[in-house]
């Protein structure tokens, strides 16, 4: 592997090499959430009060963004050790959820927070995305160099990816559950499985869905789905998804500036798009497609140079743009009924602070190695 021996100090020249290809489409994503979070939670969505929870959502983001510059400069071997601690202490805490006596089940349908001093509650699921990202592009950095066999290999990456997916699909959260298994299949992909084998990983993946159907999902997943198949069968997951694209059709071309006329359960965070298409209409679901669009293919372009030079890199990329790809494009499938409903937050943008900061913390990753590897990233 080639390393950069001519690099120079980042602090000397961090303004200079940030890649603004990522911050920058990043920066506009949180604008727009703002400017249409603040409509939104003036109007009564959300928890808390108006205007203390918008100046919340705010100081997240501005928490998310310092968070992410100081990741960047951190050095990038010393990034790679730091993977271990991200990894356990989420670990840790997704265990903690189990045991820690308080939940929001009733109101959200999923025992998925804790409540830390200071911080407040706290979504562990979020973390472990990031944690699993950065040991998992260990072993398949290590599989890929020879320096270990791949029956250890995926043994290590069946344990890293597994216990955590357990822990998260039994609070029960299916959607971050999914979000990882697509982290995994995109990286795995990657790396360079062979075709037949993932077609067959493919085919293996619709049966476990059956067996999971039949046998695991809550009568609250299967309405999810069933909402979308058959949105006319009175169940309330079709009343949101019903309010969501009258919503989004009330914007029109320009949006309908700044009134609310449309209510839509869980505006603030699922279905924080509905709110854009209304407020902001087709050009400001247009102009925020575009951007997600140009920061996606930009940490792919990063991912793709790095891969001559760093496998750990690459993985460590891809694997943070498959779990916000998929982030995007369910949010958006959701709210205009091209895929089920789940409580899948739109990055960057929706109502939440450990959403918005663990976000931000793996822009602070991918900022990081963009900058590592400037002279291959053009």
């Amino acid at each position: 592997m080639q390393t950069l021996s001519n690099r120079r100090n980042k602090t000397e020249s961090f303004f200079e090499d940030l890649d603004y290809r990522l911050l920058v489409p990043v920066v506009i994503m949180t604008v727009i959430g703002l400017y249409v979070m603040n409509l939104v939670l003036q109007a009564g969505y959300g928890a808390g009060s108006y205007p203390a929870n918008f100046y919340k959502q705010t100081g997240a983001v501005v928490m998310g963004l310092l968070l992410a510059l100081l990741v960047t400069l951190i050095d990038y071997p010393t990034l790679k050790l730091l993977s271990w601690l991200v990894y356990a202490v989420a670990l840790l805490l997704l265990i903690y959820v189990k045991v820690d006596n308080f939940s929001l089940a009733a109101t959200t349908g999923a025992d998925s927070w804790i409540i830390l001093p200071i911080v407040g509650s706290f979504q562990p699921s979020e973390l472990a995305k990031v944690g699993i990202s950065m040991v998992g592009a260990h072993y398949f950095d290590r599989m890929k160099r020879g320096e270990i066999p791949y029956l250890r290999g995926f043994f290590s990456l069946a344990l890293i990816y597994g216990i955590p997916v357990f822990l998260i699909y039994k609070e029960p959260d299916l959607g971050t559950s999914t979000v990882i298994i697509f982290m995994f299949l995109v990286t795995l992909f990657i790396w360079g499985l062979p075709a037949r084998f993932i077609v067959a990983l493919g085919l293996l993946g619709v049966l476990f869905i059956f067996v999971l159907w039949n046998f695991s999902f809550s009568p609250y997943m299967k309405n999810r789905v069933l909402a979308l198949l058959f949105p006319a069968q009175g169940l309330s997951e079709s009343y949101h998804l019903e309010q969501a694209l009258q919503a989004i059709g009330s914007g029109g071309l320009l949006g309908n500036r700044g009134e609310v006329h449309v209510y839509v359960p869980v505006k603030e965070s699922d279905f924080i798009y509905s709110a854009i298409g209304e407020h902001l209409g087709w050009i400001g679901t247009t102009t925020l497609l575009i951007v997600i669009a140009i920061y996606l293919v930009r940490a792919v372009q990063v991912a793709h140079r790095a891969e001559g030079h760093d496998y750990y890199a690459s993985y460590l990329m891809m694997a943070l743009v498959a779990s916000q790809l998929i982030h995007f494009v369910e949010n958006m499938g959701m709210n205009v009924g091209l895929l089920p409903i789940t409580g899948i937050p739109l990055p960057f943008i929706s109502s939440g602070g450990t959403a918005m900061i663990v976000n931000f913390f793996a822009l602070g990753l991918m900022l990081n190695i963009s900058m590592e590897f400037k002279d291959y990233v053009n």
